[in-house]
Protein backbone atom coordinates (compact mmCIF):
# COMPACT_ATOMS: atom_id res chain seq x y z
CA UNK A 1 0.00 0.00 0.00
CA UNK A 2 1.80 3.37 -1.09
CA UNK A 3 0.14 5.02 2.06
CA UNK A 4 1.55 2.63 5.04
CA UNK A 5 4.69 3.67 6.86
CA UNK A 6 7.32 1.47 7.00
CA UNK A 7 7.39 -1.24 10.47
CA UNK A 8 10.91 -1.32 10.87
CA UNK A 9 14.37 -0.72 9.24
CA UNK A 10 15.16 -4.50 7.64
CA UNK A 11 13.24 -4.82 4.42
CA UNK A 12 11.31 -8.03 3.82
CA UNK A 13 9.61 -10.07 5.36
CA UNK A 14 10.48 -11.46 8.39
CA UNK A 15 12.24 -14.64 8.86
CA UNK A 16 10.52 -17.65 9.81
CA UNK A 17 9.77 -18.08 13.43
CA UNK A 18 11.22 -14.67 14.00
CA UNK A 19 8.76 -12.51 15.91
CA UNK A 20 6.31 -9.53 14.47
CA UNK A 21 7.20 -6.32 15.54
CA UNK A 22 4.54 -3.94 16.00
CA UNK A 23 4.96 -0.16 16.89
CA UNK A 24 4.57 0.86 20.63
CA UNK A 25 2.83 3.89 19.24
CA UNK A 26 0.43 4.48 16.51
CA UNK A 27 2.50 5.94 13.75
CA UNK A 28 -0.52 7.26 11.70
CA UNK A 29 -2.02 6.88 8.25
CA UNK A 30 -3.17 9.65 5.66
CA UNK A 31 -4.78 7.09 3.90
CA UNK A 32 -8.74 7.82 3.88
CA UNK A 33 -10.16 4.49 4.32
CA UNK A 34 -8.37 4.25 7.39
CA UNK A 35 -9.19 8.00 8.70
CA UNK A 36 -12.86 6.87 7.94
CA UNK A 37 -12.66 3.89 10.27
CA UNK A 38 -10.61 5.25 12.83
CA UNK A 39 -12.88 8.22 13.09
CA UNK A 40 -16.07 6.11 13.59
CA UNK A 41 -14.11 3.91 15.87
CA UNK A 42 -13.36 6.64 17.95
CA UNK A 43 -17.05 7.13 17.85
CA UNK A 44 -18.11 3.64 19.01
CA UNK A 45 -17.99 -0.26 18.48
CA UNK A 46 -18.89 -1.16 14.81
CA UNK A 47 -19.88 -4.48 13.08
CA UNK A 48 -17.24 -6.12 10.61
CA UNK A 49 -20.32 -4.82 8.06
CA UNK A 50 -19.54 -1.72 9.12
CA UNK A 51 -16.45 -1.50 8.49
CA UNK A 52 -16.76 -2.70 5.12
CA UNK A 53 -19.48 0.41 4.44
CA UNK A 54 -17.38 2.66 6.01
CA UNK A 55 -14.19 2.19 4.38
CA UNK A 56 -15.90 1.96 1.21
CA UNK A 57 -14.45 -1.07 0.51
CA UNK A 58 -15.78 -4.92 0.55
CA UNK A 59 -12.61 -5.97 2.70
CA UNK A 60 -13.12 -4.27 5.78
CA UNK A 61 -10.94 -6.58 7.63
CA UNK A 62 -7.83 -6.01 5.88
CA UNK A 63 -8.05 -2.34 6.66
CA UNK A 64 -8.47 -3.58 10.26
CA UNK A 65 -5.48 -5.56 10.31
CA UNK A 66 -3.51 -2.63 8.02
CA UNK A 67 -4.33 -0.35 11.29
CA UNK A 68 -3.23 -2.85 13.56
CA UNK A 69 0.31 -3.37 11.92
CA UNK A 70 0.53 0.60 12.08
CA UNK A 71 0.50 0.58 15.62
CA UNK A 72 -3.16 -0.74 16.91
CA UNK A 73 -2.63 -4.45 17.50
CA UNK A 74 -5.40 -6.78 19.16
CA UNK A 75 -6.25 -7.60 21.48
CA UNK A 76 -4.35 -4.60 23.57
CA UNK A 77 -5.77 -1.40 21.25
CA UNK A 78 -8.22 -3.00 18.24
CA UNK A 79 -9.88 -6.33 19.19
CA UNK A 80 -12.64 -7.94 17.31
CA UNK A 81 -15.13 -9.68 19.55
CA UNK A 82 -17.85 -12.14 18.23
CA UNK A 83 -21.08 -12.03 18.90
CA UNK A 84 -23.69 -14.14 17.92
CA UNK A 85 -26.54 -13.16 15.01
CA UNK A 86 -28.99 -14.47 12.62
CA UNK A 87 -27.82 -13.90 9.19
CA UNK A 88 -31.52 -13.81 6.78
CA UNK A 89 -31.61 -17.51 6.27
CA UNK A 90 -32.32 -17.42 9.84
CA UNK A 91 -28.94 -19.60 10.70
CA UNK A 92 -26.92 -18.61 13.98
CA UNK A 93 -23.70 -16.76 12.80
CA UNK A 94 -20.52 -15.34 14.68
CA UNK A 95 -20.54 -11.69 13.89
CA UNK A 96 -17.35 -9.54 14.54
CA UNK A 97 -17.38 -6.36 16.56
CA UNK A 98 -14.59 -4.10 15.94
CA UNK A 99 -13.69 -1.56 18.93
CA UNK A 100 -10.90 0.79 20.20
CA UNK A 101 -9.67 0.07 24.12
CA UNK A 102 -8.94 3.01 26.13
CA UNK A 103 -4.98 2.22 25.30
CA UNK A 104 -6.03 2.05 21.25
CA UNK A 105 -8.01 5.66 21.96
CA UNK A 106 -4.99 6.67 23.55
CA UNK A 107 -2.40 5.91 20.59
CA UNK A 108 -4.69 7.16 17.99
CA UNK A 109 -5.53 10.78 20.27
CA UNK A 110 -1.63 11.36 20.70
CA UNK A 111 -0.99 10.52 17.00
CA UNK A 112 -3.64 12.97 15.99
CA UNK A 113 -2.41 15.60 18.53
CA UNK A 114 1.10 14.93 16.85
CA UNK A 115 -0.10 15.01 13.38
CA UNK A 116 -2.06 18.57 14.33
CA UNK A 117 0.95 19.74 15.95
CA UNK A 118 3.39 19.00 12.74
CA UNK A 119 0.17 20.59 10.01
CA UNK A 120 0.57 23.87 12.42
CA UNK A 121 4.34 24.61 12.54
CA UNK A 122 3.96 24.53 8.13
Amino acid sequence: MKNAHPINDKAGAPEQGAPIVTPTRFLGTDNPRHLRVIQALLTRARSREDIDRIAGASNGPAAIAELRALGLPKPECLPCERTPCFDRDGQEVQRGIYWLTPTGRRRVQAWMRRRDAERGRR
